[in-house]
């Protein structure tokens, strides 16, 4: 089972929700934070492109760090930090590790709040070769 995972609350959901059902399952877990290239470079920051980059693999091996904090110790979980869109890397990473399923979050953002944010996990369930389960929000 592979669960994607961000510094979003509903990502924390969704890893909750994936981690339960593999736990019932006796499912083998990975966890995936994919680094989106267009969110590091930025020239106006005044920052090389190179540190940006390095920044965002520190934050994502934080990230990944604390998801895994909250899990049981004898807990193995396998991960990944790509560089690159995040739908298309899930999608790669799931293929690759031939994962049974992708458990990501969504907000269920409806009409142009969609059109202009996008959605990662809408990308992922439309690539996808296995089946995904997204876990909305709770309202």
């Amino acid at each position: 089972m592979l669960i994607a995972v961000d510094d979003d609350p509903i990502a924390a959901q969704a890893a909750e929700v994936g981690m339960d059902l593999a736990r019932t399952l006796n499912a083998e877990v990975a966890l995936i934070h994919a680094i989106d290239p267009s969110l590091i470079f930025a020239p106006e920051a005044g920052i090389a492109a190179d540190e940006l980059a390095l920044r965002a693999e520190q934050d994502g091996a934080r990230l990944m760090a604390d998801f895994r904090a909250r899990l049981p110790a004898t807990t193995h979980v396998l991960q990944f930090i790509p560089q690159g869109p995040p739908g298309s890397e899930i999608v790669k990473a799931a293929r690759e590790w031939a994962a049974d399923l992708i458990v990501i979050g969504s907000h269920g953002r409806h009409g142009i709040t969609r059109a202009l944010v996008g959605s990662v996990a809408d990308a992922v369930m439309r690539e996808a070769s296995c089946p995904v389960l997204v876990v909305r929000a709770k309202e």
